[in-house]
């Protein structure tokens, strides 16, 4: 079949290099890809908002099947769309994944079916939301209601702090229309942990749980990132708690939905926190995490295209996921100064010198033979290993013989 995996990061990387496996599959497009999408798959340039090229193009190529990995194509409905013209695409409809699109409607969802999560205020005006802060207590968590890459949330400890979360979302619109309605919300404590799931509507299959390193410095220090590093399994996630889990949050959220006339197909994305009460939502997104799926994806031994036909099939249960009994290790290599300003187009060098590990292109161009720096996170390296040490060994010895200009990454992924 042809198939056509909709992005440019390092997660849409690893979705092109495990489909790349089956035996089922004949022709991989990516739109818009990158520099090392590129070895594997025929980039498409088109933009992943621009739903209508996106669907000419899955027409005119013959496409037999699409998978989204970035959630703003979700939340402009390009599953409903490809749907509504006949076309197989692997991805929530715009109703579901107003799951990730908007933290409010989340939260309302939550506390209306009694499943775990923080107690919080929503507001959509600033005066209202900064006397709120005068009397609250203290730490809270400040979130944008909208999409912000993952960095429209602000843990603040005093009032000082929470004005100043206000004015950038607020006031000086720095995640733009994301910003109009905030969450103000108590802020948990616990250790987090990752857990995506498959559903299609009826049956959920968790996969292997992750653990992601947010934070731009060493001992989870500085700004929150897009992600600078994951493991996977969890270590402090054990199969009872997984049972909890599915129990309390993810069975209850499928329900949740369907009762209010929403049938979610796709990866279910839960952000959790493990409290002395029991585990907790933090957030949920519609799709692959990024970079979850690269930990996560290496260890799938079952066939990627089986599952998502499956799901689009609504006969998951028809299928039997297997995992490797191993450990991921991923380290991400950012360019100097991210998560703020930093340079681009610089030349990248020793990636054909790496072994034995996965080497995923986040934000990289790929010109005359040469690859490029063209984002904040540049590469992603993953190592598999009977211990966390021996991947955590592997991913660092092998990241050690990439290079670029002003390139960085944390020292500390996989020390548990």
């Amino acid at each position: 079949m042809n198939v056509l995996v909709i992005g440019g990061g390092g997660r849409e990387h690893a979705i092109v290099k495990k489909i790349k496996e089956s035996k089922k599959v004949d022709k991989i497009y990516c739109a818009p890809g990158n520099g090392g999408i590129a070895d594997a798959a025929e980039c498409i340039d088109i933009n992943v908002s621009d739903v209508e090229k996106l669907k000419k193009f899955a027409i005119d190529s013959s496409v037999d099947l699409t998978i989204v990995g970035p959630e703003v194509p979700l939340m402009k409905g390009i599953v409903d769309e490809f749907e509504d013209s006949g076309l197989r695409i692997f991805g929530p409809k715009r109703d579901a994944a107003a799951i990730e699109g908007s933290k409010y409607f989340t939260k309302l969802l939550l506390h209306k079916y009694n499943i775990p999560t923080a107690r919080f205020k929503a507001f959509d005006r600033y005066d209202a939301a900064l006397n709120f802060l005068k009397d609250v207590w203290y730490p809270v968590v400040i979130k944008a209601d909208g999409l912000a890459q993952g960095k429209g949330v602000f843990l603040v400890y005093s009032y000082k702090g929470a004005k100043e979360a206000l004015d950038i979302l607020m006031k000086e619109k720095r995640f733009g229309t994301s910003g109009d309605t905030v969450i103000i919300e108590e802020m948990l404590f616990g250790r987090e942990v990752s857990v995506l799931a498959f559903t299609d509507g009826k049956t959920i299959v968790p996969m292997v749980s992750a653990m992601d390193y947010k934070r731009i410095y060493d001992g989870d220090k500085g700004p929150n990132t897009g992600g600078m590093g994951n493991i996977a399994p969890n270590p402090y996630f054990d199969d009872k708690l997984l049972s909890i889990v599915v129990d309390t949050i993810l069975k209850p959220v499928i329900t949740s939905l369907k009762k209010e006339g929403i049938v979610y197909k796709g990866v279910l994305y839960a952000g959790l926190i493990l409290t002395e009460d029991g585990p907790k939502v933090l957030e949920f997104n519609a799709r692959f995490g990024d970079p979850e799926t690269q930990v996560v994806l290496p260890l799938l031994k079952t066939d990627l295209i089986d599952i998502v036909e499956a799901i689009i099939d609504e006969k998951l249960s028809d299928v039997k996921i297997e995992w490797e009994d191993k450990k991921a290790v991923c380290v991400v290599a950012a360019s100097e100064g991210y998560p703020g300003e930093f340079d681009t187009g610089y030349d990248i060098t020793g990636v054909e010198n790496t072994d034995g590990v996965f080497v995923y292109h986040a934000g990289t161009t790929k010109k005359d033979g040469k690859y490029k720096t063209s984002g904040g996170r540049v590469l992603e390296v993953t190592a598999l290993g009977n211990t966390y040490e021996e991947a955590r060994k592997k991913a660092y010895d092998e990241l050690k013989k990439i290079h670029f200009e002003g390139m960085y990454f944390r020292s500390d992924i996989g020390i548990v």
